[in-house]
């Protein structure tokens, strides 16, 4: 994989993500996801891994005046989109694994499509149960297998073929907790009780596959730990997900669907509880 071939973006990773990742394929899960929560004003409520807080600002009017929401990421970049498009809302910088929290400090916790990117996810999900009150919830939202998006299985070939393989294998991490049995299991194993997890599809909307192949390069994980894609290997990598994509592509620009699996988990409700779902 070449690093520092390209020139960067006018816009910044986060900026590309924020801007054509978020509207396109984040944001018609977010509805959903919160729905699992069923927010009460007043509540608390911690979005880890928040990103630019695509589910966290729309929490906001759901928890009302005397409720917090609290977006905790590790990236200061994402942050601080976070903080230039929400109206309410605390953000603050830090790790899943050690979260500057006090034990029982939330109602309900939020995790879009980040529990993936975790060195240790059974350590994370203890620290999220560890910081929600006795009775609290948590809802995730993770991606299934990859060839569920026919756009993200295409670029992954052709980051392989053009790129190389540690591209490659950054996409497909993507997808790489997408078997529910294991979900539920990590779960389990970090005290969380009556797991639901269902399967739901939505459709990732782009104004072409070339846009969606640019925005994704460059927005996506692939973008943020640096990744410069050559612009050889970048207009061979368009032309094949263009190909691959063309049953997509109808009068409106690019539809593709992605399947991810929604889950909601709770907590013990006090200490001894035997709450199985």
């Amino acid at each position: 994989m070449e690093q520092g071939s390209q020139r960067p973006p006018a816009e910044s990773p986060a900026e590309i993500y924020e801007r054509h990742m978020v509207p396109p394929m984040v944001a018609p899960w977010v509805s959903a996801l919160l729905d699992l929560l069923a927010l009460q004003p007043g509540e608390r409520l911690l979005d880890v891994a928040c990103g630019t807080g695509a589910v966290a600002r729309h929490a906001v009017s759901q928890v009302a005046a005397r409720g917090r929401v609290v977006g905790l990421d590790i990236n200061p970049t994402m942050l601080a989109m976070a903080r230039g498009h929400a109206r309410g809302g605390a953000w603050l910088q830090g790790t899943a694994v050690a979260m500057p929290f006090a034990d029982h400090a939330f109602d309900a916790a939020v995790c879009q499509q980040g529990l993936q990117f975790f060195p240790d996810q059974g350590a994370a999900l203890r620290e999220i149960n560890r910081v929600l009150a006795p009775g609290g919830r948590l809802a995730l939202a993770l991606w299934c297998e990859v060839e569920s998006s026919p756009g993200h299985h295409a670029l992954a070939r052709g980051l392989a073929q053009h790129v190389g393989a540690e591209a490659a294998a950054l996409m497909y991490s993507v997808f790489r907790l997408e078997a529910a049995e294991i979900i539920r299991t990590l779960l389990e194993d970090a005290g969380f009780r009556a797991v639901r997890i269902c399967r739901e599809a939505r459709m990732a909307r782009f104004r072409s596959p070339e846009a969606f192949t640019r925005f994704v390069v460059a927005g996506s994980v692939l973008g943020r730990t640096g990744v410069r894609v050559p612009d050889a290997a970048l207009s061979a990598l368009i032309h094949d997900v263009d190909v691959a994509l063309r049953p997509y592509v109808h009068a409106d620009g690019l539809e593709f669907p992605m399947e991810a699996h929604l889950i909601v988990a709770h907590t013990q409700e006090r200490a001894g509880d035997g709450i199985h779902g």
